[in-house]
């Protein structure tokens, strides 16, 4: 990682709630507020954008722990704003605490840890997943047709 990403550090992000963020389960509408999914969604990406610009060419993050609570509802049309902070920075992980508000008060408060990995070694674990996937399918392709 580049230099520069402190504990302690914050950043803002505001979110305009809309239709299709709203909770759904097998293309049904189920609640017409923001839900929980994309709220973490939006929590991870806060905590995403607050580590992007100090990766090297050669690093990537990936989000590795999720610890939400959803306190409040958020209708469609309401402003969400998402307040970061860095919390910790140990070996590879960066820590993010996380608080989300809308005109009413806090609605979800949690962590996100990402880790930062070389993206070679990331490209190589695809790859081993995928040959192990192709592997599985195959075995049941001709376990299938005896």
């Amino acid at each position: 990682m580049k230099p520069g990403l402190a504990i302690g550090q914050t950043q803002t992000m505001e979110i305009d709630v809309s239709w299709d963020m709203t909770v759904r389960y097998e293309g049904e509408l189920v609640h017409e507020l923001y839900s929980t999914s994309t709220l973490v969604h939006h929590m991870e990406l806060s905590a995403r954008k607050m580590i992007w610009p100090y990766l090297d060419e050669s690093e990537e993050c990936m989000g590795c722990h999720v610890n939400v609570s959803h306190l409040a509802m958020t209708l469609p049309g309401m402003k969400v704003t998402i307040e970061t902070r860095v919390a910790d920075i140990r070996d590879n992980k960066v820590e993010v605490e996380i608080v989300a508000s809308n005109i009413r008060g806090r609605i979800a408060r949690g962590t996100v840890t990402h880790a930062v990995i070389e993206k070679a070694w990331l490209q190589n674990r695809m790859k081993e997943l995928s040959v192990i996937q192709n592997i599985a399918a195959t075995e049941l392709t001709s376990s299938n047709s005896r």
